[in-house]
């Protein structure tokens, strides 16, 4: 399995001139996995070697604007470039709680319709992970109203034995999501190879000796 990975953003609180906001790209598989997408995300992929439609999962640390205020363009600029189809696999988004409303309000006010299906899968977070003062329920927010075009997606709550989130899992990785601390509830991903046994002839070297 080859992994690559490409900073398009290292800043903070705002994009400069030489420097993008938080995004850093995976690339795994022929896929890319984005991590965080602040302003000037899609900017700096223009002028990177990585291919924009080949994003096939998002992953968003917490909601400080710094870190997800370019994925309502992002995902609208994959839109212009796409064709309809109904049979392709949605993009994955994961971040915090409040995300889904984030990325539904922002289309649906800005009259935006994407051309491919996402769907937003919502870590809920604990009071400890921010000072108590700045932690909010986000829980609720939607609830009662109609969302007739909501992405879908799912809840995913702390595992207490792992300590963590498990996000997805397949034939070579597994990836977890933990809690950080810090203004906002805010979490850190790991990406875990599984093992890969080898393919030695074990009697073959035996025979030899």
């Amino acid at each position: 399995m080859s992994l690559e990975i490409t900073f398009l953003g290292t800043g903070a609180a705002f994009p400069s001139p030489s420097r993008g906001a938080s995004a850093l790209v995976l690339r795994r598989e022929g896929q890319c996995w984005l991590f965080d997408c602040g302003e000037g995300t899609q900017t700096q992929l223009m002028r990177s070697h990585l291919r924009a439609a080949r994003i096939t999962k998002i992953f968003i640390t917490h909601l400080h604007g710094d870190h997800l205020f370019g994925l309502p363009g992002l995902l609208c600029t994959l839109s212009l470039q796409s064709s309809p189809d109904a049979s392709r696999a949605p993009v994955d988004i994961y971040g915090p709680l409040g995300l889904r409303s984030f990325l539904w309000r922002s289309l649906e006010l800005s009259h935006s319709q994407l051309l491919f299906p996402y769907a937003v899968h919502e870590l809920v977070p604990t009071p400890d992970q921010c000072p108590p003062e700045e932690f909010k329920d986000f829980s609720g927010w939607d609830r009662g109203e109609a969302l007739p075009q909501g992405p879908p997606g799912r809840v995913l709550h702390l595992d207490p034995g792992e300590d963590s989130y498990l996000l997805l899992e397949d034939e070579q990785v597994v990836v977890r999501a933990f809690r950080l601390f810090h203004r906002v509830p805010s979490f850190g991903f790991v990406l875990e190879e599984k093992p890969r046994p080898g393919k030695l002839d074990v009697q073959k070297l035996k025979d030899l000796g």
